[in-house]
Formats: C-alpha cells, sequence, structure tokens
C-alpha cells in the first residue's frame, strides 16, 4: 500500500470536510503577530514557550508537515521567512490562502517528511513539527532529515503521540467510554486492525496512523544528533471529553538543538 498517496488524499479530504487543524488563523491572529504578540500549538493545548523560539525576525523557518494555515502565516507575520511543507496540496492551499489574505510571503512545498531533498544542508534556523509523524511508518528518517537541513545552534520543536496511547481500541474509548486494552506496540493502522475495520477506516478515508516507540522518538533525535533541550507533556481539552486524557498525558512536545 503506498501510505503516503493514501495520506495526502485523505488530508485533502479533511481539509474539505472542515477538520479544525485544516482552518487556517483569521486576522486578528495575524495582527497581533505582527505587533510581537503571538502563540502556537505544537500539541493540542500547551502553548509553546515563547524561550523556545530564536529571534523570529529574519530567521529562516520550516514548517515540517505543518499544513493547514495555522502556524506558518504566524511566523511570518512574526518576521520569519517561511517554507511549508507538507504532503498534502489542500492543507497547503490553507497556508496560501492566509498568506494571500494577509499579505504575507509564505513558500509552499508538496513532499514526504522523511525526504527533504528539495532543501540544501543547513537551509533553517527554526524547524516547526507539530503532531505529525504519526502519519509516517517510520520516524527515524525524518529526525535525520531535519538535522540535516538545520544550522547550527538551530532549533528542532516537535509534537508527537505518546506510543502508550495505541495499545488501547480508540474507537471504543471514544464511541463507549471505554478503555480496553487491545493491540501491541508496535501499532500500525494497515497491520494491526481487523480486515472489517481497515475497510472502515478507508470507507471513512482517515489517514492512517502509526505508533513509535520513544526510543524512535527521542533516541532517534540523540541517535541524529541532536540534544533534547525542553519538554512537556499534553491531552485534549476537557471539552473534548477525551477518555485517555483523563488518565494519561497522550502528546510530547521537544525542544532539540543541532549543536
Amino acid at each position: 500500500m503506498d501510505v503516503r498517496a493514501y495520506n495526502r488524499d485523505a488530508w485533502n479530504r479533511q481539509v474539505a470536510d472542515g477538520n479544525p487543524w485544516t482552518i487556517p488563523v483569521g486576522p486578528e491572529v495575524i495582527a497581533a503577530a505582527r505587533e510581537g504578540r503571538w502563540e502556537v500549538l505544537l500539541t493540542p493545548t500547551k502553548f509553546v514557550p515563547r524561550a523556545w523560539f530564536p529571534e523570529m525576525r529574519g530567521a529562516d523557518v520550516l514548517g515540517l508537515a505543518c499544513g493547514g494555515g495555522q502556524q506558518g502565516p504566524i511566523f511570518a507575520a512574526a518576521g520569519a521567512r517561511v517554507t511549508v511543507f507538507d504532503n498534502s496540496p489542500a492543507q497547503l492551499a490553507q497556508d496560501r490562502l492566509a498568506a494571500e489574505r494577509e499579505g504575507l510571503a509564505i513558500t509552499t512545498v508538496e513532499g514526504d517528511m522523511a525526504d527533504l531533498s528539495a532543501f540544501a544542508d543547513a537551509s533553517f534556523d527554526l524547524i516547526f513539527h507539530p503532531v505529525s509523524n504519526v502519519f509516517a511508518p517510520d520516524v527515524r528518517p525524518v529526525w535525520r532529515e531535519a538535522y540535516r537541513v538545520l544550522r547550527r545552534g538551530g532549533a528542532l520543536l516537535a509534537g508527537y503521540n505518546n506510543p502508550a496511547i495505541y495499545i488501547f481500541d480508540l474507537e471504543l474509548a471514544d464511541t463507549k467510554k471505554v478503555l480496553r486494552v487491545k493491540y501491541t506496540l508496535p501499532y500500525s493502522d494497515v497491520t494491526s486492525p481487523s480486515e472489517r475495520k481497515r475497510r472502515k477506516y478507508q470507507r471513512l478515508g482517515w489517514p492512517l496512523e502509526f505508533s513509535h516507540s520513544l526510543e524512535d522518538q527521542i533516541g532517534g533525535q540523540t541517535d541524529a544528533g541532536f540534544l533534547i533541550a525542553g519538554l512537556y507533556e499534553d491531552g485534549y481539552p476537557p471539552e473534548e471529553n477525551d477518555l485517555l486524557s483523563k488518565h494519561m498525558p497522550i502528546f510530547i512536545a521537544t525542544r532539540a538543538i543541532k549543536p
């Protein structure tokens, strides 16, 4: 199965369906960012500490698998030179929509997050990578490519899922509010569920997800050469009534430095 092609089409559909993570920020957010008042999310609820960012004015920023018009336009309004790289043409169109609406300069590039060959070595001062490598079957190439295109002293800010969530039947947790251990790790939407459930995913057009161990998520960054300089955990907001978030942090964010 061509996972990248499937997930490209699935995220294009998410844009058409109005997924909250595909809706660009509004003019008031851009106006505030132009005045130096801005904040962005790597995970659902906790804003990334401002101390994690370099001076944004004049910085070269890569939004890695970061389409949707929610972070790239803010960085551009804050004075950065922004490139948004994403697998979904529809998601990239949302960044262009916000940029054109607000008179911002943003470069958009379509591609696979594990292959940044479109960019030369040491091209960026900051890489912003919100929760998205869950859609990649192998995360370690993502870290190696991020390290290559980042400049010395630059930072990779990344959000990702806690792999422990994938031992549970997440559909049952969402619909019946019952936690039941069902799967072994590593989990894959391609191979772990039953054939009936896989057909349901494809019928509904849901993006395919893959668990990645902390050894691959955090250890993969350090193996690529990064130094971990910050970490926090997060969950869904209470109003979403997410059962797992009531019991454990289900997202992790890290700041990694290329020394």
